[in-house]
């Protein structure tokens, strides 16, 4: 009798994984298909499922599960190089309440703790100025779930950034650029070497939201920079007839798909 309940437990476990793997790629399937925008919510179930069934985060690179839905995961999507992040909690855009909320966790921070994973050409971690998060407006996002884009910042981008960070007063909102041709940005350096404690959703909402006239019309973006040898940030923010700015942007026209991985000190 112990022998056939041993052989049931591991007949159960075994059914259990086929399940999980199973929803795991018909999750993946779903989100390579560019016109479901549900896609990637359902991958992001699929991972939580399999991380509380069998303690992996498959197919998602990691699964955060904190309670009260404020987890995130951590995933590659097929057709791109950089990453995402996006909460396991449904959140369509930025322009849910629900991220200026007391309870909603800080995800950027989430996001620029996960840029280890940023996959290189050479293998070697990318410097603190080529990193760029970027949560995307509602005008070009293709998937209706909040997600931060985590890769590196087009070269263009990065030289007129790393510029803009060395005469930008602290805590203060003012335009740059163009950032990249005809898309100039409003860009705000903070004074930090992580984002714990600085929310870029609730800065940008707070600064711009009567400006956009809709949150949902906001990209906001943080790069990574060094001032006087101190590492900070640089949080920016656009939306529409912002003036000389030709269309929206996001995270498609401002980081590169093949990220060149640089010495920590090799300069931003």
């Amino acid at each position: 009798m112990a022998f056939a309940r041993g052989n049931g437990r591991r007949w159960s476990l075994r059914l259990l994984l086929v399940c999980a793997g199973s929803l795991a790629l018909t999750a993946c399937a779903a989100l390579a298909v560019a016109s479901d925008r549900d896609a990637l919510w359902r991958v992001v179930r699929a991972c939580a499922a399999d991380a509380r069934l069998t303690g992996l985060p498959f197919p998602c690179l990691s699964v955060d599960l904190k309670d009260g839905g404020r987890g995130h995961v951590v995933l590659r999507p097929p057709w791109t190089n950089d990453m995402i992040l996006a909460p396991t909690r449904r959140i369509v855009g930025l322009e849910d309440p629900f991220l200026e909320s007391p309870e909603a966790p800080n995800y950027f921070a989430e996001a620029w703790r996960a840029r280890d994973l940023i996959a290189t050409v050479n293998g070697r971690r990318p410097a603190r100025g080529q990193i760029a998060l970027i949560a995307n407006s509602r005008a070009v996002r293709v998937q209706d779930q909040l997600h931060i884009h985590i890769g590196c910042l087009l070269p263009q981008a990065r030289r007129v950034v790393a510029e803009a960070a060395q005469s930008l007063p602290p805590d203060t909102w003012r335009l740059i650029g163009p950032v990249i041709p005809h898309q100039p940005m409003f860009a705000m350096r903070v004074q930090s070497a992580d984002l714990d404690g600085v929310d870029p959703f609730r800065l940008a909402h707070a600064a711009f939201d009567a400006s956009a006239r809709d949150p949902a019309d906001l990209m906001i973006g943080v790069v990574g920079a060094e001032v006087s040898d101190q590492d900070e940030f640089v949080i920016l923010a656009s939306f529409p007839h912002l003036p000389h700015s030709w269309r929206p942007v996001g995270a498609e026209e401002l980081t590169n798909r093949r990220c060149l991985g640089e010495a920590e000190g090799s300069g931003s």
